[in-house]
């Protein structure tokens, strides 16, 4: 690989003018500078990202650990972080965490060392635990996005998930149903705890009676939408509706009706969370509870170029849901 000294050579130049014509730092005259670029050419020069971030003690690189790529909700906010690091001249090294403490320890190390510029943080199923050698890095800019470990200095992005999950139940009474059901994210993360919250306070609001055998649990996957279905079916009888707190497991929940014989949405309408691109397609299209997914991967990164230019105390950021009607959800004649 040709060096700025192979290039000064082949120029008959000094490496300080080779620099100079590189970096437009100072004048060069045109038959040096033509002499420099030729020889650049003729050696296929590369300039060293290495040895520029050594020099300037940035490498232009952020480091983001992410608990899946294969939902797609994941894989839309990740693409509008990377458009929005293109777009400001940084690239992104992607981490999933596949929900594993040690996987996470593993990645998070890995991104230290390559000494990225700072740190986005999209796996809200972490333990504290492995996230304690960010302690040790208090000036690494680092944001925390759609809910996660905060038991650091970070600025943090999140969804209104109790207001989502409000939104999703009261436009389900909105459309004249009463006998509602809820399918949860496993509780112990806190969106699925909010987006219940959301679908109690609406319907408390309106009066109605919360039935614990209409209220399941299951994995924000699509499988966990289709056992949730299963347990479901197991009522002496069924609601009218169900909020499901997320898209994928929204669609295994409509398939496993599909196969049961129940038609969506004459017999059991349905909403979901998240609105990704898939939901428009399924049959029926599916009504939901728009994230704002772009919107969040290029928040998450203009949070982290502002903090590399002013240090200081964290912010939390709220974005909010709003509702996206499609043909899911049967309105009920009173």
């Amino acid at each position: 690989m040709a060096t700025i000294k192979d290039i000064a050579k082949l120029a008959q130049v000094s490496t300080s003018t080779v620099s100079h014509v590189l970096n437009n730092t100072r004048f060069v005259s045109d038959e040096v500078k033509e002499r420099v670029q030729a020889a650049v050419k003729e050696l296929n020069y590369a300039p060293s990202a290495l040895a520029r971030s050594l020099k300037t003690k940035h490498t232009r690189t952020f480091g983001m650990l992410v608990t899946t790529s294969t939902n797609p909700f994941f894989a839309e906010v990740v693409k509008g972080v990377e458009s929005h690091c293109y777009q400001h001249g940084y690239s992104l090294m992607l981490c999933n965490t596949e929900g594993d403490a040690e996987r996470i320890r593993f990645n998070l190390s890995t991104l230290l060392q390559k000494q990225v510029d700072g740190l986005l943080l999209m796996c809200s199923e972490a333990e504290a635990q492995a996230f304690a050698q960010l302690s040790s890095q208090p000036n690494l800019p680092t944001v925390v996005m759609d809910w996660g470990p905060t038991n650091f200095q970070c600025d943090k992005i999140q969804d209104n998930s109790r207001q989502g999950g409000y939104l999703a139940t009261r436009y389900l009474i909105e459309q004249g149903h009463q006998l509602i059901g809820c399918v949860t994210g496993p509780l112990d993360k806190l969106p699925s705890q909010q987006r219940l919250a959301g679908f109690t306070d609406a319907m408390n609001e309106a009066k109605l009676s919360i039935k614990p055998e209409w209220q399941v649990s299951g994995n924000f996957e699509c499988d966990g939408g289709a056992a949730a279905f299963a347990d479901l079916i197991k009522a002496p009888n069924l609601p009218t509706a169900m909020f499901v707190g997320n898209d994928m497991m929204a669609m295994g929940f409509m398939h496993a009706a599909y196969n049961a014989g129940l038609n969506i949405p004459e017999q059991l309408s349905v909403i979901g969370y998240d609105d990704i691109e898939l939901a428009r397609y399924l049959t029926p299209a599916l009504t939901t509870i728009h994230q704002p997914k772009q919107q969040l991967g290029h928040t998450a990164v203009e949070v982290l170029l502002a903090r590399l230019d002013n240090p200081g105390s964290s912010k939390t950021i709220q974005l909010e849901p709003s509702l996206v009607v499609r043909d899911s959800v049967k309105k009920i004649n009173p």
